[in-house]
């Protein structure tokens, strides 16, 4: 793969969304209700079913028993687990609102646990949640069902149960492997526990393990990240995460507790960067796009390789585009032209479900700008390139006319050789795949309007 280029990393290495929405989610306003969001669910249910979309659920379940200090997520810090048995009884009020407006039945293609730390439940507990989904949804034979992993909270015991219970995909929260960076971020896990998990995993027969990683985090040097690249190639997961640590203590109260002279420096985070991909790309891995990549014959590469890849508040996804309902606190969905988020605290989301109400807190109803937008930005994201034609046709606009100002922002790009731009569309280079969500920003009217952009994650 082609190597990242310093004076493209001073250009373009600029704090940017991830754009796994757009509108992105600090856009939301409180001014969307819960009636705003009961009203799109009844619309789906009357709408002519043959343009519904497929149906997602993703379920948020917030504990964890310890802090690591990077942690950006909503999460709750505790080690009494009987809270979990309270919660999911709300959850079972939320799935109970949800029938009452959609009806029974709705097929879903797609189901994502995540957190906090999903295995925080006991396995009656997932039973429970399970039987909760089932009786409301029909999980689609085929479908991917995903569950996060701490490897801290499972054995070959609890794999095996996850399994008979339908998941049939894992993502491990790894990070680093080495022992004095998981010390510096309080979260020590040995390669030989991940190791023997993975080992457990596969022989069970779950289709998909994905492995989450993160470089620029306290301690690490390229050195040491090099010795933790070996070891997730020697494991060989099938999918792979790459994210740039973001420090932004001011944010999140977690990363306060992070030694800031301990932080690896842009060039240490670059060499990092670049070590990752040689060695991913040694090991037969295929670059997905931004931070993913795949085994080829992983359904994630074969999407890409066949145009099919979509891009949701999970990151890449195989799945066609989805109305997507989320569960539990601070959880996001979206229904049809409409985003919306769960009460971000446990007191403010339970307050909502005792009063009989959806917990909704914020959302945005898009407008058809915003729609129009979005297809642009996630073409760009998920398959590198934008045929003006096929807005054009979908929006009944004229591309070069709508986006004059954009095209004009984008020769500065393309002149970089991020891009190349013709009569026909737009196309991200080699180079320019590092920095799409650069490309990206350009057309985000909202990034464009107030340019505060202190609260996202680097580029790189």
């Amino acid at each position: 793969m082609t190597p990242v280029l310093p004076d493209l990393l001073q250009r373009f290495d600029i704090p940017g969304p991830r754009y796994t929405s757009y509108p992105t989610a600090d856009r939301f306003v409180e001014a969307f209700s819960a009636a705003d969001y009961g009203q799109a669910l009844v619309q789906r249910r009357d709408g002519p079913s043959v343009l519904a979309l497929p149906l997602s659920v993703y379920v948020h379940i917030p504990f964890c028993e310890s802090l690591c200090y990077y942690c950006a997520c909503n999460k709750i810090i505790t080690k009494h687990h009987s809270r979990a048995a309270s919660y999911l009884r709300y959850l079972g009020r939320e799935i109970d609102l949800h029938t009452a407006k959609l009806g029974t039945g709705q097929t879903v293609t797609q189901l994502h646990l995540g957190g906090g730390t999903p295995t925080f439940l006991s396995d009656d507990e997932l039973r429970e949640l399970m039987a909760m989904l089932r009786r409301s949804f029909v999980l689609a034979p085929g479908g991917e069902y995903a569950i996060e992993i701490d490897p801290r909270t499972v054995n070959a015991t609890r794999l095996g149960a996850l399994a008979d219970l339908g998941f049939n995909r894992l993502s491990f929260g790894v990070q680093d492997f080495d022992p004095e960076v998981q010390k510096a971020v309080h979260r020590v896990q040995p390669f030989e526990q991940v190791s023997d998990l993975m080992t457990q995993a596969r022989e069970i027969g779950f289709d998909s393990i994905n492995m989450d990683l993160i470089y620029g985090l306290p301690r690490q040097t390229p050195e040491s990240f090099a010795r933790t690249l070996a070891q997730v190639t020697q494991l060989r997961p099938d999918r792979i995460a790459l994210y740039a640590y973001a420090h932004l203590p001011e944010r999140f109260k977690p990363q306060r507790r992070i030694v800031s002279a301990d932080l690896p420096g842009a060039a240490a985070k670059v060499a990092m960067l670049s070590q990752s991909l040689s060695a991913f790309m040694a090991a037969g891995y295929v670059y997905i796009g931004m931070d993913h990549f795949a085994l080829p014959n992983d359904a994630l590469a074969v999407a890409k390789r066949q145009g099919r890849l979509h891009r949701n508040f999970q990151g890449y996804s195989t799945q066609p585009d989805c109305d997507l309902i989320g569960l539990g606190v601070s959880a996001i969905g979206r229904i049809g032209a409409t985003y919306s988020q769960n009460a971000k605290t446990m007191d403010e989301y339970c307050d909502h479900l005792d009063q009989g109400r959806l917990p909704v807190a914020r959302g945005l109803a898009l407008s058809r700008d915003d729609l129009a937008r979005r297809a642009v930005i996630m073409a760009l994201m998920c398959q590198g390139q934008v045929l003006f034609e096929s807005i054009e046709v979908a929006w009944l606009l004229d591309f070069r006319s709508y986006f004059a100002a954009e095209l004009k922002q984008l020769r500065e790009l393309a002149d970089a050789g991020l891009l190349i731009l013709d009569d026909a569309g737009i196309q991200v280079t080699a180079q320019g795949w590092f920095f799409v969500r650069a490309v990206a920003m350009v057309f985000d009217r909202y990034l464009q309007a107030d340019r505060n952009r202190a609260k996202f994650s680097r580029i790189i």
